[in-house]
């Protein structure tokens, strides 16, 4: 019997320690290449693997980082299989692409990936913690591209330029609308700086409107576009032109700067020379608009601290008047000329408290009280003063 309970708690000790030693999952990351051109992604692979099969999906890290874009490209996530031990192992692989922004070194920490699999002994569903290792790389401006503010590296870059509306000279009430698309391959169009530069032009007032991007990551890799627009508005007299664009940038392919143009616009006005409002620049008038604002802002501002500084100063010295004897005399005298014992009782011992007579002998106070108050003069026990030839 002894015996029997002993294999039957070893065979236990085994079923648990087999339970123990199931292998937990596995994270391994591939990362060929850890130096490139601002602007240019390195593949970043990361893949799990379970000895069993995975119940949910697992939750990856995002690896956002300051100036590093990351984005999943299409079919970034795919089932895998492999050998392990003599074992098919099954998992996912997913696929990242990195994009310095900027010069300098980056790195991404360990990342914690959760994952979700059947237990081999089980069959329950478990969960555990992966541990995706870190990585480190840099991004490094190629040679002679110091003078390029911004940086921008690319396989193409265009300008094009389409016109709408009036031609020069224009009248007053004519519009003009100019529309620049730079287009890019083999890098982000985020990358592309304002086109259209804000120059102001006399007589001409400007209404741009917000830049739109479009991207496209497909097999043959990114590329996209960056569309801006500003309507020209004639209100006067006045000669002047959009100015001409200039985009610097680097050909990826001949490992040279290369420069995109396009020419500026003739915005001339056939008109009188426009006076007062209408001929200021809108951004001035803006500026001058804020400029108000903030002085009003400001005055009011000191006014209110003057309102508050003035309302303490009032308290102060309306408190100063209630506790001096002036006020306490005034009390008592308003007091027995409306013939309230009580309230000139009162009054009375305040006015007595602050002052260093007798508040009864003072001329006033008895002036009010001895003519036709006699129950007061009675209660205040002050002499009636005698008649004329009384003895």
């Amino acid at each position: 019997m002894i015996r029997a309970l002993l294999c039957l708690a070893l065979l236990i000790l085994a079923g648990s320690a087999a339970a123990q030693d199931a292998a937990p999952p596995v994270a391994e990351v591939t990362f060929e290449q850890t130096e490139t051109i601002p602007g240019q992604a390195l593949d970043l692979r990361v893949t799990v693997l379970v000895p069993t099969w995975m119940t949910q999906p697992v939750v990856f890290p995002s690896l956002e980082a300051p100036n590093l874009l990351v984005r999943l490209p299409g079919r970034a996530t795919v089932p895998i299989s492999r050998r392990v031990g003599g074992e098919t192992w099954s998992g996912v692989s997913r696929r990242y692409r990195l994009t310095p922004l900027v010069e300098g070194s980056f790195t991404v920490p360990d990342q914690p990936l959760i994952v979700t699999w059947s237990d081999p002994d089980t069959g329950k569903p478990r969960k555990d913690t992966a541990t995706m290792p870190g990585i480190a790389f840099r991004a490094v401006r190629p040679e002679g591209t110091e003078t390029l503010d911004p940086f921008i590296a690319a396989t193409a870059l265009t300008l094009s330029q389409d016109l709408s509306g009036a031609e020069a000279p224009l009248k007053p009430g004519d519009s003009v609308t100019r529309v620049v698309t730079a287009t890019i391959d083999g890098a982000p169009p985020m990358l592309l700086p304002a086109l259209i530069p804000s120059t102001p032009v006399q007589g001409v007032a400007q209404y741009p409107a917000e830049p739109v991007l479009t991207e496209d990551d497909g097999p043959d890799g990114i590329s996209g576009t960056r569309r801006e627009s500003v309507t020209y508005l004639a209100q006067g007299g006045g000669t002047g032109a959009a100015a001409p664009i200039e985009l610097r940038w680097f050909n990826l392919t001949t490992g040279r700067i290369e420069t995109a143009g396009l020419p500026g616009v003739d915005l001339t006005v056939d008109a009188p020379v426009a006076s007062g409002l209408r001929s200021l620049d809108p951004r001035l008038v803006a500026a001058a608009a804020v400029a108000s604002a903030a002085a009003l802002a400001a005055i009011l501002f000191v006014a209110r601290r003057l309102w508050r500084r003035w309302r303490r100063v009032r308290a102060e010295r309306r408190a100063r008047y209630r506790a001096s004897t002036r006020w306490a005399r005034k009390q008592a005298l308003r007091a027995a000329a409306a013939r309230d014992l009580d309230a000139t009782l009162r009054a009375l011992d305040l006015w007595a408290g602050r002052s260093d007579e007798d508040p009864r002998a003072d001329p006033a106070f008895r002036a009010h009280c001895l003519p036709s108050a006699e129950p007061v003069t009675v209660a205040l026990r002050l002499p009636t003063p005698m008649p004329p030839g009384g003895s």
